[in-house]
């Protein structure tokens, strides 16, 4: 039964998806966009957004979360203080996911995700 199991398996195991999900949000953070498949793309969606969240909730917690979550302190401190003017009066959807070609090599759907 998969009954309620919507996490999203990549065909990773279960600590090599957490640390690909961590560096992925990490890199669309600090990048704003990033080329990856499209069903990485769908997986960190949710990740960025919560990070996005916690940072313009501002509290000392949110950002204790954010800082064991994402591997660069100095983004999440930058992250705290860029958020509130540029999402402010946004209520959510932070990201937009692009679909472009298929991958060469293996025919895989690939995406663009970016920070709106």
């Amino acid at each position: 039964m998969r009954h309620r199991c919507r996490v999203p398996q990549l065909s990773l195991p279960a600590d090599q998806r957490k640390a690909l999900m961590r560096a992925l949000t990490t890199e669309l953070i600090r990048n704003g966009r990033i080329t990856t498949t499209k069903a990485r793309a769908k997986a960190i969606r949710s990740e960025a957004e919560k990070m996005i969240a916690l940072a313009k909730d501002g509290s000392l917690a949110a950002r204790r979360q954010a800082i064991g979550y994402l591997y660069d302190k100095q983004l999440v401190h930058a992250l705290f203080e860029q958020v509130g003017d540029r999402y402010g009066g946004r209520q959510g959807g932070y990201t937009r996911i692009l679909r472009t070609v298929s991958r060469r090599g293996d025919n895989a759907q690939m995406a663009i995700i970016e920070l709106v």
